[in-house]
Order: structure tokens, then C-alpha cells, then sequence
């Protein structure tokens, strides 16, 4: 199943509701979006600094993941970034294949 990661920051308005519904309230809203679609929360950790939240989830497809993205951000309370995660394998795989490629003004 991919895997992605997660990393949010709230908005003024996402800060509120935050504080009034408290971590565990939310990572209970995380679960259920991404069990809802198939998937599962492996990790979500709250961090200071330029990311407020970041977790890492696996998702059934790239357009779940697309589809949560969506929901979130059109709700207004975070602004997202998710980034799909590769395993070695994966990577060894993609390393093998053979790819034509032009350089620029070649």
C-alpha cells in the first residue's frame, strides 16, 4: 500500500478548533478519514516550527491520497503538503530501469 507523508501546518481558524477539541480529538479525525478510504496511520507527531502536525499514512492510491488532500484544504483549517515515500526496494527497482533522457540543447 503507499505510504505518504503528512506535513501540515493549521491556519488561525485550525488553531482554534484545536485547541478546543485537543490532540487526541484530532488524530481521532485523522484515523477515521484514512480508515475510511482503506488506509491505516502508521505515526502522527505535533512539532513547533515552520510544521504543526506530521504523520505518515498508508493509503489504498495516490487519489485517496489526492482526495484527502482536497477535502482538507478546501476546509480552510490547514495548509498540506503530502509526499509520497519509496521503500529501498522500490528505490533499487527505479535505479534498475532504463530511462531515455535528453539534457537540454543536447
Amino acid at each position: 500500500m503507499p505510504k505518504f507523508l503528512i506535513q501540515a501546518t493549521y491556519t488561525p481558524e485550525g488553531t482554534m478548533g484545536l485547541l478546543r477539541e485537543g490532540a487526541s480529538g484530532r488524530r481521532a479525525a485523522v484515523d477515521q478519514v484514512v480508515t475510511d478510504l482503506g488506509g491505516e496511520v502508521e505515526a502522527m507527531y505535533y512539532a513547533f516550527g515552520e510544521d504543526d502536525v506530521v504523520i505518515i499514512i498508508d493509503l489504498p492510491d495516490p487519489v485517496s491520497m489526492a482526495a484527502v488532500s482536497l477535502a482538507v484544504k478546501a476546509s480552510g483549517a490547514l495548509r498540506t503538503r503530502a509526499t509520497p515515500l519509496l521503500t529501498l526496494d522500490e528505490i533499487d527497482e527505479a535505479a534498475r530501469r532504463q530511462v531515455a533522457f535528453r539534457t537540454p540543447g543536447a
